[in-house]
Formats: C-alpha cells, sequence, structure tokens
C-alpha cells in the first residue's frame, strides 16, 4: 500500500521551473560517477550511456518522491535512487548468460561446503582444486564472472523468507519500528560476514565501497593490478552471498583456524 502523499513533500515537486533545473543539474555529476563506477564492473559491451540515462531517471523519480519534512539530504537519497535505477535496468537487460549463472552458484556452493569443512574461508588454490580447475582457469572464472549480479548482495529474510538486497538499503525515510529493526538486523548480518573474508578482500571492499576508490586505484594501494583487484572483489561478493545465507539459515559460525584451535583445546 502506497503512503499518503505527506503536503510538504508536495512543495519540493511544485518548485519552479528554474529551481527544478538547478537541483537537478547539481546531481547530474553524481549520476555519471555512480554510472561509471558500476559500469567499470561489466563487460565492455554495456554502454555507458545506457547506464547513465537510466541514472537519470532515477534522480528524476527521487526529485518527485522526495520529502523534505526528513532529516535525509536531497544528495543522499538520491544517491540510492539513482544506483537502484541503474542496477534495475540491467536486471532487465539479463546480459548474463545462464551458463555463467550455474558456474557462481557452483562457485558459492564450493565456498561454502569449504567453509563448513575447513573452518575457514577457503584459499583461491583450494577453491579452484574442489572446482576441478587450475589456478589459471580459476582466475579466468573471476574475471567471468565480473558484474554478475552486480552491486547485489542478496540474502534470505528469516522473517518472511523473501530475498533482500542489502546493497540497496536506503536510509530509513519510514517511521516504521519494524522495517527500521530488520534493516539493522540485516546490517549487522552484513558486517559478521565481511567480518570473516580474508584480510585481502574486506580492504578491497574497504577502498573501493567506503574510500570509494576506482578498481585502478585500489590496485595501486595494494601494490597489485586493477585485473587481480576485479578478482578479488568478485570473490569477495562470492563470498559474502554465501555468507549471509549461512547466517540467514542460523548455520555454525565459520571460526578462524586460531580461534577454532582455542575452541577445540577447551573442549579436551
Amino acid at each position: 500500500m502506497n503512503p499518503t502523499p505527506n503536503p510538504a513533500a508536495e512543495t519540493y515537486r511544485d518548485s519552479s521551473a528554474e529551481e527544478r533545473e538547478r537541483i537537478l543539474l547539481e546531481q547530474l555529476p553524481q549520476v555519471k560517477y555512480i554510472a561509471r563506477r558500476i559500469h567499470e564492473r561489466l563487460p565492455r559491451h554495456v554502454p555507458l550511456e545506457d547506464l547513465v540515462h537510466a541514472g537519470v531517471l532515477g534522480l528524476m523519480d527521487a526529485f518527485h518522491k522526495f520529502d523534505q519534512t526528513r532529516d535525509v539530504q536531497f544528495s543522499s537519497y538520491a544517491k540510492f535512487r539513482i544506483r537502484g535505477a541503474i542496477l534495475d535496468s540491467l536486471r532487465e537487460l539479463d546480459w548474463s548468460p545462464r551458463d555463467l549463472r550455474r558456474k557462481a552458484r557452483r562457485l558459492e556452493e564450493a565456498n561454502s561446503r569449504l567453509s563448513h569443512h575447513l573452518g575457514r574461508a577457503a584459499t583461491e588454490a583450494e577453491l579452484a582444486q574442489d572446482m576441478e580447475m587450475s589456478l589459471p582457469e580459476f582466475h579466468h572464472l573471476l574475471n567471468e564472472l565480473q558484474g554478475l549480479d552486480v552491486g547485489s548482495v542478496n540474502v534470505e529474510s528469516p522473517q518472511d523468507g523473501r530475498e533482500e538486497d542489502l546493497s540497496e538499503q536506503v536510509p530509513a525515510l519510514e517511521d516504521n519500528p519494524f522495517q527500521q529493526c530488520l534493516a539493522a538486523e540485516m546490517k549487522a548480518l552484513l558486517a559478521k560476514a565481511i567480518g570473516d573474508l580474508p584480510e585481502k578482500e574486506r580492504k578491497v571492499l574497504a577502498l573501493y565501497y567506503f574510500e570509494e576508490l576506482t578498481m585502478k586505484e585500489v590496485g595501486l594501494v595494494l601494490g597489485v593490478g586493477e585485473s587481480r583487484v576485479s578478482q578479488i572483489h568478485t570473490l569477495a561478493l562470492v563470498r559474502l552471498r554465501s555468507r549471509l545465507h549461512d547466517l540467514t539459515r542460523g548455520d555454525a559460525p565459520v571460526l578462524p583456524v586460531a580461534q577454532r584451535s582455542q575452541v577445540q583445546a577447551a573442549r579436551r
């Protein structure tokens, strides 16, 4: 059910044509920035212009839906709407082959299986062996998976079983305690899953998402090539999806090797 329109929000939509144009023009650099960051993780045949166009539509949608009475800046609200519109446009294209999605599921299953067996995150060599691949073949697979389900970390909600995309959590604009509690719970799960990642993968995610560096800039910081950063980023997202699935199902946590040894020693 759509919420009842807020009269205060109407005043924003009814701004003068000059004010509307000024606000939208101010946000255009943000549209292009978000589109470029998403585009760098996509196959080359996906046009950047299509992403920018989708982002502009998201910006206009944000303008019409923004409520000034909420304690949120328009630029922050627009950022999520722009990004969501671009991701929605990519999902509608369905440009990723089914065979590639099957490979992604195989990798997630291998990661989950080995993590439970080893009590730690599996190395790339261990994952490659489990999937009966050479390490170069495994790295090629990570390159192929670049951009698959770009930007999304889907997890099954423990409340109703539906999938939620944790990467699209918009700052709370509702005074709904249930929604706020659910968002906090899902973010806590995401933080837990990130904490379980190998250090290098955590660094890549931190530099890319929180410091907002490009893949090339992340590579310069870590002393590796842009292609290698992309591989690490892809594997990190695979591990996150797998780990979040385990956490929402209530599976036993994967402990670091040292911590696991302490637990085993205490049980003797």
